[in-house]
């Protein structure tokens, strides 16, 4: 890969050869992969990038860690839509609002553009069986990836994870195990089993190049604003491995010169489980916390790629903030009442956040703001039943339609 250098550890600084199962540094921590921006810069051009018919994340391929032989996977992962959302900007109070709608990827999450990247390495590396731990998400999407391409997954998830999400799991022939306790501990017995079969790592905070795929959600925003940088960029956060590769993203953008400015990023998490947050709004070290929370993709007490996710919010400076389960579900019906766009819990948490903040007067009228739905409202629909409420039931009767509309004082136009 002539465009990458190497992988280097954001702890102690030591360089790694960019191999394919490159996983983490010999202190513990997380690689970061350096690209040539010289060379990228000579071999990609906006004019380029715009003649292309490919529309998926695999258009940024000089961005990416891959050898100039590798396929792209069979799935069409990325180019999901970004919606101006005139309506609900003026709801909130801010000056132009965006929302990306990750939802729409094959799986239905972002992280479908991580589990792309795995596949690809996973091939480059001649491995025919990939594994993970996951609270749901990216689960689903290795499975779906990986049987799309034939290769074989074993999946750690907890047992709180959501009956669709597992369901997503079991009927793309994933072996599953359900674990009986925390994410934590799913993700140490993964981690186990993989170091004892030898499977392809897709863990996020162990394989450096997953942060890689999911910054394409970051170069898929600057294009589809012509290059303009928003003030704001808001998304979920749970393991921290989404806001580090959002980030990513941006940086190597400004990097090549295709962007002159960068733009702040929001964190938001559940303030059932907000780690992260918590450690930027103390000063202090990140502490464990529990899981307590409906969102369950963020739900993360433990989370694995902390460093990566505290550099990205410092660097950016960053905004953190948590919302209530409340909250949350608030802001789903909000979007989808507003913008026709479905977000599961922690998909539309970056909205909640957003929501918070312009409440509080952090943000407002001046300010431009995207928001990332990390994922659709389908994978969970328990909550938003619990959260919207039941649908009228009736016998078919004219009368009882009518008694109907009187007792939930609908009037018809």
């Amino acid at each position: 890969m002539k465009h990458v250098k190497y992988g280097k550890c954001v702890k102690c600084g030591r360089t790694y050869p960019a191999v394919p199962d490159l996983t983490t540094c010999a202190c513990g921590g997380i690689l970061d992969i350096v690209y040539d921006y010289e060379y990228v810069r000579a071999h990609l051009t906006k004019e380029k990038l715009a003649a292309r018919p490919e529309r998926s994340m695999w258009r940024y391929r000089e961005l990416l860690p891959v050898a100039d032989s590798t396929e792209p996977t069979p799935l069409r992962v990325g180019w999901s839509p970004l919606y101006e959302e005139p309506r609900l900007a003026e709801i909130l109070g801010l000056k132009r609002l965006w929302v990306k709608d990750d939802g729409q990827n094959p799986t239905a999450s972002l992280k479908d553009r991580a589990s792309a990247m795995a596949v690809a390495k996973a091939r480059e590396a001649g491995a025919s069986v990939i594994a993970c731990s996951s609270t749901g998400n990216a689960a689903s999407s290795l499975a779906g990836n990986a049987a799309a391409a034939g290769l074989s997954t074993y999946i750690f998830v907890p047992s709180r994870a959501p009956k669709g999400k597992v369901a997503q799991l079991m009927t793309f022939g994933a072996t599953v195990i359900s674990v009986q306790g925390s994410y934590e501990e799913t993700f140490e017995l993964s981690k186990q089993a993989i170091d004892k079969w030898g499977w392809y790592n897709r863990n996020a905070a162990i394989n450096p190049y997953l942060s890689e795929g999911k910054k394409t959600v970051a170069l898929e925003i600057m294009e589809q604003l012509d290059w303009q940088t928003p003030d704001y960029i808001a998304i979920s956060v749970g393991d921290g491995c989404t806001i580090a590769g959002l980030w990513k993203g941006l940086k190597d953008l400004y990097a090549i010169g295709f962007i002159d400015r960068l733009p702040r990023l929001i964190s938001a998490q559940a303030a059932g489980c907000c780690p992260l947050n918590r450690s930027i709004e103390t000063g202090e070290d990140w502490r464990p916390m529990e899981e307590n929370t409906l969102a369950d993709s963020i739900a993360v007490g433990v989370p694995r790629n902390a460093d990566k996710a505290l550099m990205a919010i410092r660097e950016s400076d960053g905004l953190v903030v948590n919302v209530s389960d409340e909250e949350i579900m608030a802001a789903q019906k909000l979007l989808g009442r507003t913008c026709g766009v479905f977000g599961e819990p922690a998909g539309v948490t970056g909205a909640a956040g957003v929501k918070k903040l312009c409440e509080a007067g952090v943000i407002g009228e001046d300010n431009t703001v995207v928001s990332v739905v990390t994922g659709n409202g389908l994978k969970d629909v328990a909550n938003a039943i619990k959260s919207c409420g039941e649908p009228i039931s009736i016998p078919s009767d004219m009368d009882r339609l009518l008694a109907a509309f009187a007792e939930r004082r609908i009037t018809v136009d």
